[in-house]
């Protein structure tokens, strides 16, 4: 028997804790390879890396050339994958040059890119692509499928009743309708407009527009163009004579018909350091020195903070109008100067009254829409409130339709509903409105069964008045900003009775005309399917 040697039985241990470790760190490799396959990495580092592009590139070379539709889906995953590039903190991708770019906080002069820059670069680039596309003489059908030979077979056809047909037809004519510069005639030519508008409000028979015009020293400048339209379509505008400046602001206008239908115009002036404000209803004669009439009523309410007014023309309150004021509504009558005074808890922002019912809608930064029926008498409990309903954000403007029974109301979340008063729920609603913060109107043209608005993107949204379907999306002329935002006026007699559907957009200090007549500079005549309409 050999004797042990502890010295050699220490070397065999070693012997076989190396093995042991030699075959763990083998294992371990192996593994690592499986590992490899599975989340596609490994340890041998960018030159490995290199050569499996490499082997991918020459299999992809080997393969047979693509088809065009296999390329088209190629390049439209590629354009999906640069799409989903993931966003990194402080970092731009650039889908066309396919890689990132170091952003710097804020709005830096020095450094080019800045969110901001990046995010208004993409929205120019998309007005001027629809832009591009307005000008084209054929444009995209409202709904699939609809032209006007289609609707005219139809409705010979007898498929179509005849409001449906009239419905339908606008609705191909407002996608068609092609941008217009008008240029304002005016007694002075030597100094042409220069100032950018800010509001403009048609009379009811579109005749007269009432024009706000921010002045470059503060303030604002207020006055009437005329409008008058030839058998053609062609429209042409002059400016009248007397133009008022004022340091204050006009938050609200309205045309009110105190002697005769839209003889006077009601403002709403905010008030500046020492000026307090008011409402003042001047006649519209005042605007011009060829008038021989009077001017007729000319007075002032000195009304503090008035952010909306209304005109009543029911026969029972015809010389009645209102103001909305903060946490205030004030009913007054012009002519005796006798007020009635209604407490609320938001700032009203918005009021239309009825036509047949002396009733007055008010909108309020709150989101309430209350109604105040002027036969009842003002009580400090607010029952005189005889709707009430809510929308999610402050109420911008609200439009009492023909049938009294549904209204139109518009918020700073840029929701538009139309609601039934009667159930106090809302039926039908309009998507594709933009608006955060701004003061905007929305415009009805039931004739037309149209709903206009502008967004705080400044593009101008017509929607279908029944079904809530975007016919069509109008791009400013001018480059998006806030204080840039276009105002738009529709009539379906611009310029008069023999006037033509269309639209008139007044932005900066340019005014533009979108007729229905696809032919207007040629001075073309109305198409059959649209004179027999106005015949009736």
């Amino acid at each position: 028997m050999r004797k042990w040697n502890w010295r050699e039985g220490q070397r065999q241990q070693r012997r076989q804790g190396a093995g042991q470790r030699h075959g763990w760190y083998r294992g371990s490799r192996r593994r690592s390879s499986q590992d490899e396959q599975w989340y596609g990495y490994n340890d041998a580092g960018p030159s490995h890396r290199a050569s499996q592009r490499r082997y991918d590139n020459q299999a992809a070379s080997s393969s047979p050339p693509p088809t065009p539709s296999s390329s088209s889906s190629s390049s439209s995953s590629s354009s999906k994958a640069s799409s989903a590039a993931p966003e990194l903190p402080g970092f731009y991708f650039d889908p066309e040059k396919n890689r990132y770019f170091r952003l710097l906080p804020g709005h830096n002069n020095c450094n080019p890119l800045t969110r901001e820059q990046l995010q208004e670069k993409e929205r120019e680039k998309q007005r001027h692509k629809m832009l591009a596309e307005d000008e084209k003489p054929r444009k995209k059908a409202p709904r699939t499928g609809l032209n006007t030979s289609l609707l005219l077979q139809r409705r010979h056809l007898g498929l179509l009743p005849e409001n449906s047909y009239c419905r339908l037809v606008h609705e191909v004519k407002v996608s068609g309708m092609r941008r217009h510069k008008l240029e304002i005639q005016s007694n002075d030519n030597s100094s042409p407009n220069t100032d950018n508008f800010r509001l403009i409000v048609g009379d009811s028979v579109c005749e007269r527009v009432f024009t706000v015009n921010d002045v470059a020293h503060g303030g604002c400048k207020y006055g009437i163009m005329n409008f008058s339209s030839s058998n053609r379509g062609s429209l042409s505008v002059e400016m009248c004579d007397n133009l008022y400046f004022t340091n204050r602001k006009v938050n609200s206008i309205c045309w009110a018909s105190v002697n005769y239908p839209d003889s006077h115009v009601l403002l709403c002036l905010v008030g500046v350091a020492d000026t307090p404000g008011c409402v003042s209803l001047l006649p519209a004669s005042l605007f011009s020195n060829s008038n021989p009439d009077q001017p007729g009523m000319l007075c002032s309410f000195k009304i503090s903070t008035a952010w909306s007014c209304a005109w009543c023309l029911n026969p029972q309150f015809d010389k009645t109008f209102s103001t909305g004021l903060s946490r205030r509504v004030i009913v007054k009558d012009a002519e005796t100067g006798r007020t009635q005074t209604y407490s609320v808890g938001s700032d009203v922002l918005a009021q239309q009254f009825a036509h047949r019912v002396p009733v007055l809608y008010n909108g309020c930064r709150s989101g309430e829409i209350f109604s105040i029926d002027l036969r009842q008498r003002g009580r400090r409990d607010q029952s005189w409130k005889a709707t009430r309903f809510h929308q999610e954000s402050a109420i911008t403007s609200v439009r009492v339709l023909q049938d009294e029974n549904y209204l139109l109301a518009a918020d700073m979340l840029g929701q538009i509903k139309l609601w039934d008063v009667r159930g106090t729920k809302p039926v039908q609603e309009y998507k594709g409105h933009y608006n955060e913060h701004a003061y905007l109107p929305i415009h009805v043209n039931e004739r037309e069964g149209l709903l206009l608005a502008v967004g705080q993107d400044c593009y101008t949204r017509l929607w279908s008045l029944k079904d809530g379907h975007l016919l069509r999306t109008i791009p400013s002329p001018h480059p998006a900003a806030n204080d840039l935002i276009p105002s738009v006026v529709f009539s379906s007699n611009l310029g008069g009775c023999r006037g033509l559907p269309g639209l008139l957009m007044a932005v900066k200090h340019d005014l533009y005309y979108f007729p229905y007549n696809t032919d207007y500079q040629d001075g073309g005549e109305l198409e059959a399917g649209l004179s027999d309409y106005n015949e009736k």
